[in-house]
């Protein structure tokens, strides 16, 4: 080949100008519309051209554009006050200073394989990635310590558009990272920063490339470069593409090789979150490395780095989860594992249900799981479907207890708020409302926007977006290949005045796009009523492996394409966050729903509902919470059923009723002074309900307080007390481990304490009064530990039909020795009698050394024997 030299040009700038530069390379542009507007001042043709990215931008506009510019004293002034805005964020304190007390901040690194940020950086798929994105804007803006990990793709995810027959296509574009908001990560020599991974008979090396989000910095690995072979010059090519090996190969870059370029960059995180399992790996990476630089073995480097692990559960079947072989995982850890200290059947355990099953896969979500303390699910329905279906990890521990949090999702409100509304609440909620967002009595005030107000930016969203629907559908027929005659259809397609109703989302089968078809002759009366009409927008992506979502995608073409209903019912192709905004800013009803209970939270109705769409959903993911009476509507009752079309059936007649017997006459019912009041209410007990519930500042500061900040203190205790104690710490742990089984519950007693007396609980059947209290005591023989190496507890509450403890509490006792009887102790406790019904409880026993990261200890808990008293 011939040897190109490589050399990158940057615009020249006039030196009054010259400030432009800096705030296109941080991202806090994104969520600021008046820094959009200035580029799009300078030009506003080739800012829709360069797809928002200012960037590009900046290199396009002709020379003589910038110097006219400089002289436009209005442009000069505006530029100046986003430098000082931008200067004055990045240097202010935020929340976190004034919650973080030690000199030293943390380094918290989340993991993610996507990030949703702006279309402008095409990085992501969908709703995990908006959900990455928006995590790194609120750790932004809070001030939060965070640097985010990923992956930097060539092509990115795909682009959709759809053949004749409606059935979808895929392709993919090169991104083109050096005219976009990125730079490389140089050494001082000015070489790229690279780092080395072991592949099989080969070195692989990535290069890191840096994107400042506000405060916070994102480093994303690129494979892409000379030192490596064709094959895995591929594995960034793509996001979600390719066979198990190649996703095996991206979550080891993202995981071993995500920590190791933090390490490169003198970065060395005390908490480190794995959003979803896909960078599971860097926990093995995070062992390893204490193993290597600490002198530790296995189970103490675990001990360490599992305090200082999170893990974020999105997915609520097993079968979506990624899993590899065992001859995969031998390929590409058979060299691995021995550096752990571990032989292969104990290194594939940590990713198995059964840890002695030999055939069974090697499962991220477990091995994430297994070397996590802290674990949590995406909403409250959520958390409780993850603790059912990962239980078989926690052994003999109740369901409830399974140690699996749930925070739920929120968004970042001024990424998705439109202009004029984000203007109407700083008038009325205060000019920092998005910073004090999480404050329920700050949306109190909402209550004093006029209606007409509301009402009038709301009219001007829904009609900003109709005109973009007719440009982008102008679009699509243009690409088709439609007849320039025909093209003046796309400029009469939907109405700006009738009730809008959006559903985009990724086109997974679950999700039901098509339920509305179940009756398409009464979906086309409801369409075509003519004094009251109804129009909806669809938009989404199926994954290109998913034929039966392609399969949905083309039944709404082909109704769409009906005389009857084409200019009420339309198709966005290629659904990006410039799409998602223009249409949660603009519909009337976000609607919703997916098969309960698969849907593990979703974002795209808080989005809507921060801008006065009200939402219809199914009583699944974040619905569950942020369903109020008058502030929107569920369809069914949250009922499930064996046959997945029967309950297709019922629910698309809910969904029929609902618009047609309230929704629609509803929205259609105006005062004397033409305002919809009874419509505008709901819209107002919507945003205050929703708006301070679902945002990601307050999801943010909730993984701050519950996981980040012990887990940064429970590291630095660690690391601070020396090796000695880690040690100490291990060895606690596998002593636990030996002489767990020789643990044994005995004697238990009951005494029953009521008006001053106390007698013996006689049998169970016997029949108490609410106010009583039971005092139980257990004789507990703990083979070689001590008393401080155990909790002892009472568990108890309501019994159910089944014969057990529904949602039960938990009651410490205190022990003394036993005389005469070596490592036998007697335990007591005390339990009220608060609610009647059938009650009941059980003495057992975990492991309660406080140095521990974890008292749930897979294996670890003994029960009273049911032989016992």
């Amino acid at each position: 080949m011939q040897k190109i030299r490589n050399f990158t040009v940057l615009p020249s700038l006039p030196e009054t100008l010259k400030g432009l530069r800096a705030i296109a390379h941080n991202m806090f542009w994104s969520w600021n519309p008046e820094f959009v507007e200035l580029f799009r001042q300078i030009d506003p043709e080739k800012w829709e051209q360069c797809g928002h990215n200012p960037v590009k931008l900046l290199g396009t506009v002709n020379q003589s554009r910038f110097n006219d510019l400089a002289t436009m004293q209005g442009f000069i002034y505006q530029l100046k006050q986003a430098e000082e805005k931008l200067n004055h964020y990045l240097t202010s304190p935020g929340w976190f200073d004034g919650t973080w007390t030690k000199e030293k901040k943390p380094v918290i690194a989340y993991f993610s394989l996507e990030f949703g940020i702006h279309e402008a950086l095409p990085i992501y798929s969908g709703g995990l990635g908006i959900l990455a994105g928006d995590h790194l804007k609120s750790a932004s803006d809070l001030n939060i310590p965070l640097v985010g990990v990923g992956l930097m793709y060539q092509k990115g995810y795909f682009r959709q558009y759809l053949n004749a027959d409606g059935w979808q296509q895929e392709r993919y574009e090169d991104n083109d990272f050096y005219n976009m908001p990125t730079q490389l990560v140089r050494k001082k020599s000015d070489n790229p920063l690279t780092i080395k991974l072991t592949f099989p008979q080969r070195q692989l090396v990535a290069q890191i490339w840096k994107v400042n989000v506000g405060r916070v910095s994102l480093f994303l690995l690129d494979t892409n470069i000379s030192a490596n072979s064709p094959q895995d010059r591929l594995i960034t090519s793509a996001l979600y593409s390719g066979n198990s090996e190649m996703r095996i190969q991206q979550e080891i870059l993202i995981g071993i090789g995500g920590y190791k370029a933090l390490l490169a960059m003198g970065l060395e995180p005390s908490v480190c979150h794995m959003n979803e399992g896909h960078a599971a790996f860097m926990a093995l990476e995070r062992i390893r490395h204490l193993c290597t630089t600490k002198g530790l073995d296995f189970e103490q480097a675990l001990e360490v780095t599992k305090a200082g692990n999170v893990f974020t559960i999105h997915t609520p079947v097993k079968a979506g989860n990624d899993e590899f072989s065992p001859e995969l995982m031998n390929k590409y850890f058979g060299f691995y594992f021995p550096k752990l200290g571990l032989n292969r059947n104990q290194f594939l355990a940590l990713g198995r249900i059964d840890p002695d099953k030999g055939s069974e896969t090697f499962k991220m979500p477990v091995l994430a799981l297994k070397l996590s303390t802290w674990r949590n699910g995406v909403s409250k329905l959520h958390g409780g479907i993850s603790r059912a279906m990962w239980a078989e990890l926690w052994p003999k521990l109740p369901v409830e207890e399974v140690p699996i949090k749930s925070i739920t999702n929120g968004i970042h409100a001024k990424s998705f708020i439109s202009p004029d509304l984000d203007q109407l609440y700083e008038r009325y909620l205060g000019f920092n409302w998005a910073e004090e967002i999480a404050e329920p009595q700050l949306w109190h005030n909402v209550d004093q926007i006029p209606d007409e107000e509301l009402w009038r930016i709301h009219q001007r969203n829904r009609e900003n977006l109709i005109n973009f629907v007719r440009k982008q559908i102008k679009k699509q027929m243009q690409r088709r290949g439609t007849y320039h005659t025909e093209l003046g259809w796309a400029e009469e397609v939907l109405d700006p005045e009738a009730l809008t109703i959006g559903f985009a989302r990724r086109f997974a089968t679950y999700k039901r796009g098509n339920l509305l078809l179940k009756d398409a002759e009464r979906f086309v009366r409801l369409l075509n009523t003519t004094d009251k009409p109804i129009q909806i927008i669809f938009a989404g992506k199926a994954h290109p492996n998913d034929e039966q979502g392609k399969e949905i995608i083309r039944q709404l073409i082909h109704f769409a394409n009906r005389n009857d209903v084409r200019k009420r019912l339309v198709f966005l192709e290629d659904y990006n966050i410039d799409i998602a905004r223009y249409m949660v800013q603009g519909v009337d009803i976000w609607l919703n729903n997916p098969r309960p209970p698969l849907e593990a939270s979703g974002t795209s109705g808080m989005k809507a509902a921060l801008n006065g769409a009200l939402n219809v959903s199914t009583l699944d993911g974040w619905w569950c919470e942020g369903y109020s009476l008058n502030g929107g509507w569920v369809i069914g009752a949250g009922e499930t059923y064996d046959d997945p079309e029967y309950q297709d059936k019922v629910e698309s007649e809910a969904i029929f009723n609902l618009f047609e017997n309230e929704i629609v006459p509803l929205f259609y019912t105006h005062s004397a002074d033409n305002l919809p009041r009874a419509w505008i209410y709901r819209m107002k007990n919507s945003i205050k309900w929703i708006a301070p519930r679902f945002n990601s500042h307050r999801m943010v500061a909730e993984y701050c307080n519950k996981f980040y900040k012990p887990a940064a203190e429970r590291w630095d205790s660690l690391a601070s007390a020396g090796i000695e104690k880690v040690k100490t710490t291990a060895a606690l742990k596998n002593r636990l481990k030996e002489e767990w089984k020789n643990i044994k519950i005995d004697d238990v007693e009951v005494q029953v304490k009521n008006n001053g007396t106390a007698v013996p609980l006689n049998g169970n059947a016997s029949r108490l009064q609410v106010g009583c209290e039971l005092e139980i005591t257990a004789k507990v023989e703990l083979g070689g530990l001590n008393p401080d190496d155990v909790a002892v507890q009472i568990y108890h509450g309501t019994v159910d039909s089944w014969g057990n403890i529904s949602r039960g509490g938990v009651k410490e006792m205190t022990g003394s020795a036993e005389k005469g009887k070596q490592n036998t102790c007697i335990y007591t406790g005390t339990i009220k009698c608060t609610r009647s019904g059938k009650c009941g409880f059980a003495v057992r026993v975990l492991p309660g050394a406080k140095d521990l990261a974890d008292q749930y200890e897979p294996g670890m808990i003994v029960w009273e024997a049911t032989n016992s008293n």
